[in-house]
């Protein structure tokens, strides 16, 4: 090959590998830009927060209050919804309080108070305990959804009872592995709350347990009137056990739960909870259905 075709030659491989070059770090910044996305951000509403000491959980929790636009005008008793993931900055309040306002403004739902509790390990909080090795490997320390129960339950409830005007009536939503301690408080501590919703709970933890257990925990219900409205994404290591949760609920048929669950394949685990919660909280609170 002559002087002049080697240069030519040259010159074309460069050009190519710039090409290449350019477009592997188009590609690359795409994905960044597509990681570090923000989530949505919400607007943060009017609230209270105080904190309370837990001999339960053994440390000080933060504890965020939205109550609707009226209450500080009116002397109605209301009831009360509770959630884990409650803090205000990257957690869930702000958007779940937004939601109930808008709800409660449009008369869809009746009026009702929503109590954050903000998370400081949240995987040891809203876990049960495990056997398997893999589910360990989450977090530090797991397994502590027993002490926080007895938290919200001997702590919680008497502080909210005690600063509020309240109804007996208490609800708990959450997602993901809030969800999972939703389910489990629903198996394990049915009376502690009348309303259960479940976003893409983790069901697959310590091999579907909950689910392998759901049977069991059936056969001992209480007799009280009870609602569980729960869902599952695409993701198939929830979705398959979610399904299986549905049947047994079918199969049990218990009458005096009310439940209600919405298979979402269309949607991820990172977007069932914003897709879905309208719809979810109205079915809760429309004791007509």
């Amino acid at each position: 090959m002559g002087i002049s075709k080697q240069i030519a030659f040259i010159n074309t491989k460069n050009k190519k590998m710039k090409f290449i070059y350019h477009y592997l770090i188009v590609i690359i910044l795409s994905c960044a830009s597509c990681k570090n996305e923000a989530p949505p951000s919400d607007p943060i509403p009017e609230h209270e927060t105080f904190k309370i000491a837990s001999n339960q959980v053994g440390e000080e929790r933060v504890i965020n209050v939205w109550t609707p636009s009226n209450y500080k005008t009116s002397t109605d008793s209301l009831p009360v919804m509770y959630m884990a993931d409650g803090g205000i900055i990257d957690e869930d309040f702000p958007h779940i309080a937004n939601t109930l306002s808008e709800l409660i403004i449009a008369k869809k739902i009746p009026p009702m108070i929503l109590v954050g509790i903000a998370n400081t390990q949240r995987r040891r909080d809203l876990s049960g305990p495990t056997e398997i090795e893999k589910d360990k490997e989450v977090a530090p320390v797991v397994g502590g959804s027993e002490k926080f129960r007895a938290f919200i339950k001997e702590e919680l409830f008497p502080e909210i009872s005690k600063r509020y005007r309240t109804t007996s009536e208490k609800s708990i939503i959450g997602e993901s592995l809030s969800g999972l301690f939703v389910v489990e408080s629903f198996f394990l501590t049915p009376e502690m709350f009348d309303n259960y919703i479940a976003f893409d709970p983790s069901l697959w933890w310590n091999n579907h347990y909950l689910v392998r257990t759901a049977k069991e925990h059936l056969a001992i219900f209480p007799k009280t009137e009870k609602r569980i409205w729960f869902a599952g994404s695409s993701a198939e290591d929830i979705s398959q056990y979610t399904n299986s949760l549905a049947e047994i609920l079918k199969t049990e048929n218990l009458p005096n739960i009310h439940w209600i669950y919405s298979p979402e394949p269309q949607e991820k685990h990172n977007t069932i909870f914003r897709a879905t919660k309208e719809k979810a909280i109205i079915w809760t609170f429309n004791k007509t259905k």
